[in-house]
């Protein structure tokens, strides 16, 4: 499973004697077997202490031991032998070709290093964990467990070893979805139908370490759990202790079924520190699901940039709460661009559904798929408004552009009170690179008002409070005029080199 070392979330496979050691999932778990029992405390009242024993409430602790006899079954370890090509994978130093017979030839194979006569891509063995739904024998496991493999195979829960075939991977929710090619009646678990609360009970079971099939046991932690691994973040947040090895295994509720796929875990040193993340089964259904039918995974795209709407920006905009997904930019003959969506529009629901931010957009307009038509509610100028939308297929690969070099030397003009906010100024026009509209941020103050709002040197100031600008004076004007109708905050559309996005700039900056 991956592992967050100490600041970020890993995912791993077990690497066994691998040219490389991948920390990937969170899915390992260390034998423990259950949970510890309760001590029963028997206080002395100076009376008989068997007695009191006897009528004295006892707390057992649960068993899950019914359950994991029930499922075990079906969880399997998954084997995969992984070719790689990389020099820099292979963490093979840029050191001279040695010619055969040369003295350092036999010190760097001594030291560890690979045969330099050796050419082309080295192989390895990697291990996880994964689970079987279906008789026939379809299992499901991570993508970044089977991910660069040339061969996988199954040890099932009796010992046997059976070869497995990849059906399909998605690599944006780390699912993948194989297939033993032997016939047979395999065990096999189902989906929870429902999510499990915080609180609940949950059973972790996979193959922590390459050590074979491992049961541990906690509760959830947390749901919605967004660690940064891609954009359709929404993990569940476990204490079953899991570690690597375990990417890919199932983590079942007390009726044994399947509520999470375990992907990650959050560790400062790669082992379990009661900190793991499991994709949830209702996720994993459906990606399993287009997996089965298609070999792949197709989302809905509706085409904007969008960004949290921040309690200065729902200020600018006179929203009444700090919520909804703020487009910062329509792409052009993107769906949304198509429907009359434009910068500046919240979005606040879809189909009804509200939408408290960007993650809840994304995974809503994904899980449609293309070509459905979608009711997008948007607030524009105070008003609330519905827009129909078709929506399109999501492009494999989207990239900002990287930004031009700038010339920095020519025509700064501050504009009228800029100097308060710690930046200069200069019409887009006079930078070469910056194009024709906007002004361009020339210099910034790092410990300014306009810095600490994000905004630096090279950015472009394309609209203040919805106007388009051309001169420094258009954005001091824009701020004096909300300062005089009492408003908190101007928005300004600001372009950078990764994205368009809004930057809400207060009024009355401290001095």
């Amino acid at each position: 499973m991956p592992s967050l070392n100490s600041q970020a979330p890993q995912t791993d496979r077990s690497p066994r004697r691998a040219s490389r050691s991948v920390l990937l999932g969170a899915a390992a778990a260390i034998a423990i077997g259950g949970v510890a029992g309760y001590a029963t405390l028997v206080p002395n009242f100076g009376g008989s202490t068997a007695a009191y024993a006897q009528t004295s409430p006892s707390i057992s602790a649960p068993s899950f031991a019914d359950v994991v006899e029930r499922v075990r079954g079906a969880v399997v370890s998954v084997k995969v032998k992984i070719v790689d090509d990389s020099q820099t994978a292979r963490n093979v130093p840029n050191i001279p070709q040695l010619q055969p017979g040369d003295p350092l030839e036999r010190f760097f194979r001594q030291f560890g290093e690979p045969d330099q006569r050796r050419s082309g891509p080295r192989t390895g063995m990697a291990q996880g964990s994964g689970f079987i739904i279906s008789a026939d024998g379809y299992v499901v496991t991570n993508n970044h467990v089977v991910d660069h493999s040339t061969e996988v195979s199954l040890t099932l829960d009796d010992g046997r070893t059976v070869a497995a075939t990849i059906i399909g991977t998605d690599a944006k929710t780390d699912l993948a979805l194989l297939k033993i090619k032997d016939g047979g009646n395999y065990p096999h678990v189902d989906f929870a139908g429902q999510s499990p609360r915080v609180g609940d009970w949950v059973i972790a079971v996979g193959n922590p370490f390459g050590l074979g099939g491992t049961v541990t046991a906690g509760i959830v932690s947390a749901r919605g759990r967004d660690i940064g691994s891609g954009p359709y973040d929404d993990y569940l947040q476990i204490d079953a202790p899991v570690n690597r090895g375990n990417s890919g295994g199932p983590t079942f509720n007390a009726q044994g079924q399947v509520v999470g796929v375990n992907t990650a875990i959050y560790s400062p040193s790669g082992g379990s520190v009661g900190i793991g993340f499991a994709i949830p089964a209702e996720v994993a259904k459906d990606v399993i699901a287009s997996l089965h039918d298609k070999g792949s995974v197709a989302r809905g795209w509706i085409g904007v940039q969008i960004q949290p709407v921040s309690r200065e920006i729902a200020d600018s905009l006179s929203l009444k709460a700090a919520k909804g997904a703020l487009v910062s930019e329509a792409q052009k003959d993107a769906p949304a661009a198509a429907a009359g969506i434009r910068s500046g529009d919240v979005i606040t629901a879809v189909n009804g559904d509200r939408i408290d931010g960007p993650r809840e957009l994304a995974r809503k307009i994904a899980s449609f798929g293309p070509n459905k038509k979608v009711d997008v509610t948007i607030v524009r100028d105070g008003g609330e408004k519905s827009v129909s939308v078709e929506l399109g297929v999501l492009p494999n690969d989207q990239r900002a552009d990287a930004a031009p070099t700038r010339d920095r030397n020519g025509g700064r003009d501050q504009g009228q009170n800029l100097s308060r906010y710690g930046m200069t100024l200069a019409p887009a026009s006079q930078v070469a690179g910056s194009g024709r509209e906007g002004v361009v941020v020339a210099e910034v103050d790092p410990n300014g008002p306009a810095a600490q709002k994000g905004l630096r040197t090279g950015d472009v100031i394309l609209e203040a409070a919805g106007r388009a600008v051309s001169r420094p004076a258009d954005v001091s004007s824009a701020l004096d005029q909300a300062r005089k109708d009492g408003r908190k905050a101007v928005l300004l559309r600001v372009k950078s080199a990764e994205a368009t996005r809004f930057v809400a700039l207060a009024t009355n900056p401290a001095s």
